[in-house]
């Protein structure tokens, strides 16, 4: 009935009290009394549709349900003791000093626990925590009472061998020790350096970075030592520049890699590098950019540092007194310093040999082959036909024979008969085929990137 009502109102606008139209508020003209017409219809008629709505029932008018349901409190004496037993967990973090015993390190860490001691000590993987070097981060956690509940601690190996982490866990009453290789961050690092005074004094420099790990000086040494010889040809104005790789942990350098490139200028001669393992395993080690094997077939030296102090010439025997021809080059060095193989070979013979005591003679390619005397000791494994690679170790420097002093006698024998090794000029490795140059050309390339880097702005590279 109410909305019949409001349709009517709108076809017949009449006003209910006075019972007049609402002519006069709709206007004179027909055109506005039609426009005014529909708008109040419109509006009418929209309140009127609003009006009629149906309501949503009253939130009081609806069921109520009651559910009943047993929940378990936590237990306060539980929670009290268990958070009570976190508090007691204390984590420290130490870095090995100079001097350090393993009691004053676990005494930093917190740890007063002798049966910890015992385990580092005695177990065979725990015992590498005594072995760390200075500055190497320990962590561990101890109890109210300090007894460890864990350490750990990394191990750095050399080049070949991955570092590894020890980890040492309480398990009950007992330990046990695990040994697993340690997820590294790998990082690409870029030196340059002048020789002022020698070789060394340039790496141990600070500036630039600061001193160069003692691994990649002897990578160095070992690089160019085909081309020079680091005992004599090393001037000062000589300079060098390294781009190498090391190894992180935890903001923390574990250890430094390989050399994957290196630059050396030596008397205004520049001597390059690269680093290039064929993806295969059948190609690997140092190239020139133009893709030449920079590992020669024999050393110049078999020692790192010496001097010569009897060359491939006529003298007087230092023990019989006559004057005769000498047969190899006597090399000056302390007792005990390692004598490098200076080509690949095979023993042929380690023994005790007349006047030259302790020899070692490698046979090589073709008729080549090295001796190697007086020395003091053979390296572990020395014996016939055994192979070994160009600057193994294969003994130590002494003066067993007849030998005045320590010193390295070495010979460069061709079909049996000593030659003067400095007068012999001997070839280089094969150089890439044209598959793996291609590969070697894109490594070549960044390197070379890395070099003009490292130069100073201006600086031409010397020619080779």
């Amino acid at each position: 009935m109410f909305k019949r009502q409001i349709l009517t109102d709108c076809m017949n606008p009449t006003n209910k009290i006075t019972g007049k139209r609402w002519s006069g508020l709709l206007g004179t003209t027909r055109k506005a009394r039609i426009i005014s017409a529909g708008a109040i219809f419109l509006a009418v008629c929209a309140f009127g549709a609003a009006g009629v709505a149906p309501l949503a029932p009253d939130v009081s008018d609806l069921p109520v349900k009651s559910v009943a349901q047993d929940l378990e409190l936590p237990n306060l004496a539980d929670q009290i003791a268990a958070l009570d037993q976190d508090q007691q967990q204390f984590i420290h973090e130490e870095r090995v000093r100079p001097g350090d015993t393993l009691a004053a390190l676990l005494n930093r860490l917190g740890v007063d626990d002798p049966d910890a001691v015992n385990f580092i000590k005695t177990d065979k993987v725990a015992k590498g925590v005594m072995q760390l070097r200075t500055g190497k981060l320990v962590k561990a956690q101890t109890d109210a009472n300090g007894e460890l509940q864990w350490l750990h601690a990394t191990i750095v190996d050399n080049l070949d061998n991955p570092s590894k982490q020890i980890s040492i866990t309480r398990k009950g009453d007992k330990f046990i020790a695990d040994a697993a290789p340690t997820k590294l961050e790998r990082r690409i690092e870029m030196r340059s350096r002048d020789i002022t005074s020698s070789l060394y004094s340039a790496t141990d420099a600070t500036t630039d970075g600061g001193k160069l790990p003692d691994t990649i000086v002897a990578q160095i040494i070992e690089m160019f030592s085909t081309s020079i010889d680091f005992r004599s040809d090393i001037k000062r104005g000589d300079h060098f520049n390294v781009v190498y790789e090391t190894f992180w942990q935890d903001g923390e350098m574990v250890r430094a890699g390989r050399i994957l490139a290196g630059e050396f200028t030596n008397r205004g001669v520049t001597y390059q590098s690269v680093w290039f393992e064929d993806p295969a395993g059948k190609q690997s080690g140092y190239y020139t950019f133009d893709g030449k094997a920079v590992k020669k077939s024999f050393l110049k030296s078999p020692l790192e540092f010496s001097r010569i102090s009897s060359g491939f010439s006529m003298r007087v025997h230092p023990i019989s007194g006559e004057w005769k021809q000498h047969k190899g080059i006597d090399f000056a060095a302390a007792l005990g310093t390692p004598i490098r193989a200076s080509g690949d070979g095979v023993v042929d013979f380690a023994g005790v040999q007349g006047g030259y005591g302790n020899i070692v003679v490698l046979k090589h390619w073709a008729n080549y082959s090295t001796a190697y005397g007086h020395m003091s000791r053979f390296a572990p494994g020395m014996r016939k036909g055994v192979r070994v690679h160009q600057g193994d170790v294969i003994g130590y420097v002494g003066a067993t024979g007849w030998a005045t002093g320590p010193h390295l006698h070495y010979e460069f024998r061709v079909a049996g008969v000593a030659h003067d090794p400095s007068s012999l000029k001997v070839l280089a490795q094969d150089p890439l085929n044209q598959s793996e140059m291609a590969r070697f050309q894109v490594a070549a390339a960044d390197m070379t990137h890395r070099f003009a880097l490292l130069r100073p702005s201006g600086t031409a590279m010397a020619a080779r």
